[in-house]
């Protein structure tokens, strides 16, 4: 497989620069860590170490060094498909190289042999109460196929550290075709009759719209939506889980169901859902009239001095509107001007950010991904909530894999950073 003697060639031109940070720098600071970072979660200490993708508060996320609106621009697509192929862009984020029309092909046929899941893992699903959450089966599912890593039987036999990354490729790779289809199948299960769409021979995106049941251009959506989530730096929640698990030397599917079971947590993946919950209820305080703007206007404010936030506006780092907003609100523009939900997300981009600006609290007045997200799905009639997340699962895993891989390849440690106690943070601010 060409991809892997990609790889090959850019590990081995990789590991010479990690080790001679590590043996010429590696008692030079990269920063300080202040109390408030050690008792808030750690937010903004950089410790973490990853090429994969880089949130710039101004341009957000880069995809190996590449804008979003570069990454879809020279990403390869299907003959007359608006999104490019999600298998180009897992090239990319592996590689570091946009793949030609003949290497992001090879990934499509390859995946496709891989997408074969195990018939046990059904079972798991089928003998789970039907009313369990799809993140929790969706997590199950990943953590049963463990059973058959390709990582875990070569640690058994003994592991070569140098080439421990092409085990974990191959469990990646199994995993990335395999989460689609998993994921089709717990939608169809829990809220389609249990009724079940074999797979095609579509590429990853668009083969995940038809077992899904849905529509062109939901094809195209998919396509965006799955690049679109699939990294976002290495210290979000979800990425940090797996990176940690990972770090033990446990396997890909060990590492990604704690990296699920963390993006299932309120404050991490399930925002694109409130999002809609918060406009609904808008509908819901005006007896189901469509809001003006004054409306909205009112309903902000209203939200704001009940000590509750906006969901889809502001981010931590982000310090403009969201570029993978932008994108998804094109794709709106170009095939839902006319939905109403969408007309209120567009009445909401015009009048919340001069409140927050008023308010005065908010650093980043701008919407971020999930004030669209959630939104486009309604429309194409994928209305249960708490599936949502799990479609978010399936392009972070394109990511948060990728980052296992170089772990691997170049052979860092189990991660352990050092605690301290209360009592000693005041002895040190008491010292000065």
């Amino acid at each position: 497989m060409k991809l892997k003697q990609t790889l090959a060639a850019k590990i081995e031109a990789a590991r010479p620069r990690t080790t001679r940070l590590l043996k010429e720098f590696g008692g030079h600071k990269v920063g300080e860590v202040t109390v408030a970072q050690a008792i808030g979660g750690a937010r903004g200490v950089k410790c973490l170490v990853t090429d994969i993708s880089y949130l710039d508060p101004f341009e957000g996320i880069r995809f190996r060094g590449h804008t979003i609106p570069e990454t879809l621009k020279n990403l390869p697509k299907a003959d007359g498909a608006e999104f490019p192929f999600v298998e180009g862009h897992l090239h990319l984020l592996l590689t570091g190289d946009f793949p030609t029309m003949e290497e992001a092909q090879e990934l499509v046929a390859e995946l496709k042999k891989r997408r074969q899941v195990p018939a046990y893992v059904f079972d798991v699903l089928r003998a789970m109460p039907r009313d369990s959450h799809p993140m929790t089966m969706f997590s199950t599912a990943i953590l049963a196929m463990q059973r058959d890593s390709v990582f875990k039987a070569a640690y058994e036999k003994g592991l070569d550290k140098m080439t421990s990354w092409e085990p974990m490729l191959e469990d990646v790779l199994d995993i990335v075709a395999r989460v689609p289809v998993i994921a089709a199948y717990i939608y169809r299960m829990k809220y389609k009759a249990d009724t079940h769409i074999p797979a095609s021979e579509l590429d990853l995106g668009a083969n995940f719209a038809h077992m899904m049941g849905v529509a062109h251009p939901y094809d195209e959506l998919m396509r965006l939506y799955f690049i679109l989530h699939s990294d976002h730096e290495s210290g979000n929640a979800s990425a940090h889980t797996t990176h940690l698990v990972g770090s033990t030397l446990s396997d890909a599917y060990y590492s990604l169901s704690a990296g699920m079971n963390a993006l299932a947590g309120p404050l991490h993946g399930l925002a694109n859902q409130e999002v809609l919950r918060w406009i609904q209820g808008v509908y819901d305080k005006l007896g189901g009239k469509v809001p003006s703007k004054e409306d909205l206007k009112a309903f902000v404010w209203e939200t704001l001095n009940s000590g509750q936030v906006i969901p889809g506006y502001g981010h931590a780092v982000l310090r403009k509107t969201d570029p993978r907003y932008e994108e998804q609100r094109n794709f709106c523009l170009t095939h839902l001007p006319n939905d109403e939900i969408f007309q209120v997300v567009s009445m909401l981009y015009d009048v919340v950010p001069p409140i927050l600006e008023e308010q005065g609290k908010a650093k980043n007045p701008w919407p971020n991904v999930d004030a669209q997200s959630g939104v486009i799905q309604w429309h194409y009639g994928v209305t249960e909530y708490d599936f949502y997340t799990v479609m978010f699962g399936v392009g972070r895993a394109l990511g948060v894999l990728s980052n296992l891989v170089w772990d691997r390849a170049l052979g860092y440690p189990i991660e352990r950073p050092k605690s301290l106690t209360t009592k000693m943070i005041e002895d040190i601010v008491a010292k000065g």
